[in-house]
């Protein structure tokens, strides 16, 4: 992943990382941050739990579009030069700490996170993955 000189915030900002950056929170974290103008990079797995659509909704209304998204990839703001976006899954330790190597983050909040009680009696490993192993790596 390269990305270095990809974009360039606005240097008297200060940087904050959002993940979960798709979800409820994250989307309205985002949003408060850079009507504060903060630069802010944005951070989700968009995972299917539930409906992607709504994710990616979130995500336009931030100016982030949808076909634009690639695992991995940097993602420019169309209306806002104070936002990108990466789809990037918390437990992914090498692309998360070249995230960390590219930007100097002034905060990190860390919002992403497998959601749902329920699902975590069927499905412990997704939540120990991402909600331990990834909180880790940030």
């Amino acid at each position: 992943m390269n990305m270095q000189n990809i974009f360039t915030f606005n240097e008297n900002n200060k940087t904050s990382l959002v993940t979960g950056a798709a979800g409820f929170i994250g989307f309205w974290l985002s949003e408060r941050l850079i009507a504060e103008g903060w630069n802010v990079v944005g951070l989700d797995n968009i995972n299917d739990y539930y409906d992607v659509n709504l994710k990616y909704a979130r995500l336009q209304e931030l100016g982030i579009d949808r076909e634009k998204i690639a695992y991995n990839k940097i993602v420019e703001n169309s209306e806002n030069k104070n936002f990108v976006f990466i789809k990037l899954n918390l437990e992914d330790t090498e692309d998360i700490a070249k995230l960390f190597d590219n930007y100097e983050f002034d905060v990190v909040c860390n919002l992403g996170a497998q959601a749902g009680v329920r699902y975590s009696i069927e499905n412990p490993m997704a939540y120990v993955s991402s909600n331990i192993v990834g909180f880790t790596n940030i």
